[in-house]
């Protein structure tokens, strides 16, 4: 039993719950619904709320606490030998009894091991089983509440738009937790990485060398953690992709929005939307299979030194990955312009290309910069593209034509594998991690400002 059979016949019953209380309030009213508060179907969802709401909250609560209720009544049953050892060794022993009951390990080893794997299962199928009944309980339990509350004067619609509300609230809510979550555990992992590593030396250091011996008398025990030649990848490979994609998407809204006719919008326009739902690694992969050779084969006709893997070529894909975010954005921000100013410019004498020019453009501009500034959000935050075509080698340096690495690639390479979360070198993805969170937020912050501050000047 999964808890999928516990929701499906949950929500069988509110339906059946909407419908019996949608037929007890028109029975009340007569058959019509004008001597009634609320509209019948309030009545009905009124019901239904109350069939799954308090069944949904006890299933959370199991899914929440289940599995460290069942490890710790599992465990405490375990001979004394296996009890008492030590915390990693213990914590060893239940991942193997997780992984011989819910994963894919053959039940072979330590006899007391398989059992309590055998018994871990055992208390979940009767878990969920109990939990089955609990929900069906009290799925009918506040169905029967809620049929017995509707009359004619209940006020139905109040009450479910209150919990409509509050739904709403939650919502918004657990964004918001998530935010502060991710802000803390990068917040304190990174405290945890500077007092290891000066600040000044990870800020302004110009070597990247985060290998770090696991003893002392090895070679290399202590590593290099100076990240700007990271942060001088990320701005090159980010501002040649901007380089690419700001042109080209400003360009093609301008014409989608002015000078194509519809039948030609509506046949280009969700093509071009189409390159932002292709999976960035079939873009590295075109980067590192076709653009990059390109690249490096025609500087090698010219005489010019191109890295096979370079800042250009990842650059240059990413640009065209990001051109639909640019596009879109400024074809809704420019089409949203009021007519009247066309017609009014248009009507002093300006040709089509001025009033783009002199009257849209600088209408639609915060718009405009805020799309941009998102797309360079999305630029800098980007991973396999320039895994693939950019390469993970850390150089000072800005030619374009080089191989360079970002910082997104360098977590990524950072936390691959089994690693300890108390060396330098682990905790110094979440240091980068903290620095691109603050970056993106700040031009967010800037994008969202341009918006608010000039939107009114043309309303």
């Amino acid at each position: 039993m999964h808890f999928l059979d516990l929701i499906g016949p949950l929500f069988l019953l509110s339906f059946f719950g909407y419908h019996l209380g949608r037929r007890r309030a028109l029975s009340l009213g007569g058959g019509r619904s004008l001597t009634l508060h609320s509209r019948p179907p309030y009545y009905g969802f009124f019901v239904a709320l109350w069939g799954v709401t308090p069944a949904l909250l006890v299933i959370a609560l199991w899914m929440s606490l289940e599995s460290s209720v069942l490890t710790r009544w599992v465990v405490s049953e375990l001979p004394e030998s296996l009890r008492t050892l030590p915390p990693a060794q213990l914590g060893l022993v239940v991942s193997d009894m997780h992984n011989m009951a819910f994963g894919s390990s053959p039940r072979v080893g330590d006899p007391a091991v398989v059992a309590a794997a055998d018994r871990l299962v055992s208390l979940r199928q009767n878990g969920l089983h109990v939990l089955q009944l609990v929900t069906a309980v009290l799925s009918l339990s506040g169905m029967a509440y809620a049929y017995s509350r509707i009359s004619p004067s209940f006020r139905a619609r109040n009450r479910v738009e209150r919990a409509q509300m509050v739904v709403m609230i939650a919502c918004s809510t657990v964004a918001v937790l998530t935010t502060i979550g991710i802000v803390l555990s990068l917040t304190f992992e990174s405290i945890r990485f500077f007092e290891a590593v000066p600040v000044t030396d990870f800020l302004f250091g110009t070597e990247w060398s985060p290998q770090t011996a696991m003893r002392s008398d090895q070679v290399g025990s202590s590593g290099s953690f100076g990240a700007v030649p990271l942060f001088l990848g990320t701005l090159l490979v980010s501002l040649i992709s901007m380089v690419v994609a700001v042109p080209v998407g400003l360009f093609s809204a301008i014409y989608m929005s002015e000078y194509a006719s519809q039948r030609f919008r509506s046949a280009v326009k969700p093509a071009l939307e189409i390159l932002a739902g292709i999976p960035t690694v079939v873009y590295g992969f075109f980067a590192a299979l076709v653009v990059a050779p390109f690249f490096h084969d025609a500087g090698a006709m010219f005489g010019i030194s191109i890295s096979p893997t370079s800042a250009m070529a990842a650059g240059a894909v990413m640009g065209v990955m990001i051109v639909p975010f640019i596009s879109s954005l400024s074809d809704d921000v420019i089409t949203a312009v009021p007519q009247s100013m066309r017609d009014g410019s248009l009507a002093l004498g300006a040709t089509k290309s001025e009033t783009v020019r002199l009257v849209l453009l600088p209408a639609a501009l915060p718009g405009i910069v805020g799309g941009i500034l998102l797309a360079a959000s999305r630029a800098i935050g980007e991973t396999m593209i320039v895994v693939m075509a950019a390469g993970m080698t850390a150089n000072l340096t800005a030619n374009p034509f080089a191989s360079v690495t970002t910082v997104t690639v360098q977590i990524v390479s950072l936390l691959v594998g089994d690693q300890e979360f108390d060396s330098p070198k682990t905790l110094a993805a979440f240091a980068l991690g903290l620095v691109l969170f603050l970056v993106t937020l700040i031009l967010n912050v800037v994008a969202l400002s341009i918006v608010r501050k000039y939107r009114e000047q043309y309303e």
